[in-house]
């Protein structure tokens, strides 16, 4: 079993809620056939998309922060 560090995965201000809707966002998108963004020697796909989301291949945009903005 893969170690990540927490605060690696949540090296921006980010809720602990929204990180785990997008690694299951990306694994869904994994388990659907897309090629992994990393080299990993590990086989399941959320751990893969944690992996990910740690190496910073992934992330993702707050619509309705960015919609303020604007």
């Amino acid at each position: 079993m893969a170690y990540i560090p927490l605060e690696k995965l949540t090296q921006k201000d980010t809720s602990l809620y929204k990180l785990i809707l997008a690694a299951a966002a990306r694994a869904n998108e994994l388990a659907q056939g897309a090629q992994p963004l990393i080299h990993t020697a590990s086989k399941k796909i959320s751990t893969i998309a944690l992996e990910e989301i740690a190496a910073g291949k992934v992330y993702y945009k707050d619509l309705k922060k960015a919609a303020k903005k604007s």
